[in-house]
């Protein structure tokens, strides 16, 4: 892995949030002016490639991947999509880690899924489903994640404690661990309720 690919991925999965010149000095261990080279070769990268669709964003010396302006209505477009659609099992994947353990950061949530959430946690507060809860008190002060009200009423719930029971993690065999341990026990306290 080359140094630039190194700098390219900092950037690319410190999400929204971004990444400070700083940070990326201590994690790579990078001179401060050789890390700054390397991102105006990425700026200049993404700048002069028509074929891709990202920019990087600088802002007070913090760095972040956006998609370029001109793909404002396709993005747009992306978020905009009829919300009567059902949620997809991404969407209900991170909801169901949000509810389980807010408030939560998008890095805890990356963590515990192992893939970028930024856009699947824009769909969730755009239904009105989550939304930003404070800030945590540490460095970069990432925003963090509870459920609404409306969240509740969807689900039919009375409150947060009304949420179904995971299983214990003994209790759970290696067939069951595919992502649908909240949908099992909400379809599980529905029959039990019926």
């Amino acid at each position: 892995m080359n140094n630039l690919a190194q700098i390219e991925s900092l950037i690319f999965i410190s999400g929204d949030e971004g990444i400070s010149l700083t940070d990326l000095v201590s994690i790579t261990g990078f001179m401060r002016p050789a890390v700054q080279t390397m991102v105006e070769q990425l700026t200049h990268k993404y700048a002069d490639d028509e074929q891709s669709a990202l920019v990087v964003l600088e802002s007070d010396q913090t760095y972040r991947l956006a998609t370029k302006k001109t793909l404002a209505p396709i993005v747009k477009q992306y978020f905009e999509v009829p919300l009567t659609t059902p949620l997809s099992p991404a969407l209900l994947e991170v909801l169901a880690i949000i509810a389980y353990r807010q408030p939560i950061t998008r890095l805890e949530i990356d963590e515990i899924r192992g893939v970028q959430s930024s856009a699947t946690l824009q769909k969730l507060i755009l239904r009105n489903l989550i939304e930003e809860h404070g800030r945590l008190n540490a460095p970069g002060r990432p925003f963090l994640y509870a459920t609404t009200p409306y969240f509740l009423d969807y689900f039919g719930l009375t409150g947060i404690d009304a949420l179904p029971q995971l299983p214990q993690i003994d209790d759970i065999d290696n067939e069951a661990l595919n992502g649908d341990l909240f949908l099992q026990a909400f379809e599980n306290r529905k029959r039990e309720d019926n």
